[in-house]
């Protein structure tokens, strides 16, 4: 079914009120949440919704809390979300990554003892409109086994790069497995094969089962080994930088919070040099032919614009259960 971007923004922050969020608290949270379903993002809008609720009423994720200054040097800041809102904590470093950037050239704010930001590529979005280069990550808790491996020990850690562009900008938002726990849960609760192989199942076999690999717990990492040592790297980096929690510690709790984040953003040259090395790029790409007839050759973030736009005019694409489970908060 669908409803309209409002309804759906307004019945988030109903809820969040109703939890004690102040005001600009429950406004950007709900905004957020409700923009994830509308760019077709429905593992971290709705669909993610309840549990980030349960989160909020069990504690693990603070909403009267504020981000605290820890320390920096030069255009490096380190920041403490308190177990606050990852949401709001991940808009403020983006926010605090765009400023350094503004008067350095670059900026790189790390924060630790933070939550789960929802869709990475928010924040890539937030610097992109802001017209700033931007690179970010997030460890997790350990939910993807290492290359050779057998039980989860890596974070299926999201990576975000954001490049502005005029026409349309660039944001590449991935996780580091194939298909993210999201992704496979929700073409679970579709009764939907997977497009291509996303992990393995009990016998230790590739298979587009996605209640298999979800069973297994066995997802295939992005390009086998090297997607795993991504993994490893990307949590390596956001422990170091922040002082925080590593992907093991925060494994030992069974709860995803307390992460670790990075924000990094690059004030480009701009101007028609800047614009046109972008478009060769993006137009050289697209003259591949396409694999079969009909068929189109997408840049990072262009579907997502699309989705967007179908969204606005049609109403937000909702599953209709947990819709009536959030109704019912």
């Amino acid at each position: 079914m669908r409803i309209p971007f409002d309804l759906l923004k307004a019945e988030f922050k109903r809820v969040l009120s109703g939890l004690g969020f102040v005001e600009h608290k429950a406004e950007q949270c709900a905004t957020i949440f409700a923009q994830n379903s509308r760019d077709g993002v429905y593992t971290h809008g709705l669909n993610r919704f309840p549990t980030f609720v349960q989160h909020v009423k069990s504690g693990w994720v603070k909403a009267d809390v504020e981000p605290t200054q820890e320390g920096g040097f030069g255009a490096i800041e380190q920041w403490n979300g308190n177990y606050g809102l990852g949401i709001i904590n991940a808009g403020f470093c983006m926010d605090r990554a765009i400023a350094l950037a503004n008067s350095n050239g670059i900026g790189c704010v790390a924060i630790k003892n933070t939550n789960h930001w929802m869709r990475g590529g928010t924040y890539g979005w937030q610097a992109a409109e802001a017209g700033y280069i931007s690179i970010c990550f997030t460890n997790t808790i350990a939910n993807l086994p290492p290359w050779g491996g057998l039980d989860p020990r890596l974070g299926n850690n999201p990576l975000v790069i954001a490049v502005p562009r005029k026409g349309g900008h660039v944001v590449l938002d991935m996780a580091i497995s194939q298909y993210s726990v999201g992704k496979l849960t929700q073409y679970k609760s579709n009764n939907e094969a997977l497009p291509l192989p996303g992990g393995y199942n009990s016998d230790g076999k590739l298979t587009t089962d996605p209640a298999a690999i979800l069973q297994s717990k066995r997802l295939l990492p992005i390009g086998f080994w090297k997607g795993s040592g991504l993994a490893l790297v990307l949590d390596l980096l956001a422990s170091v930088l922040s002082g925080g929690n590593t992907t093991a510690h925060v494994a030992q709790s069974g709860v995803e919070a307390g992460l670790s984040q990075v924000f990094i953003c690059i004030k480009p040259n701009g101007g028609q040099q800047t614009d046109a090395i972008i478009e060769e790029i993006i137009s050289y790409t697209k003259t591949s032919t396409p694999e079969y007839e009909g068929g189109s050759i997408y840049y990072p973030g262009e579907n997502t614009l699309k989705t967007r736009v179908k969204n606005l005019a049609e109403g937000v694409l909702v599953d209709e259960r947990i819709w009536n489970i959030v109704r019912g908060l």
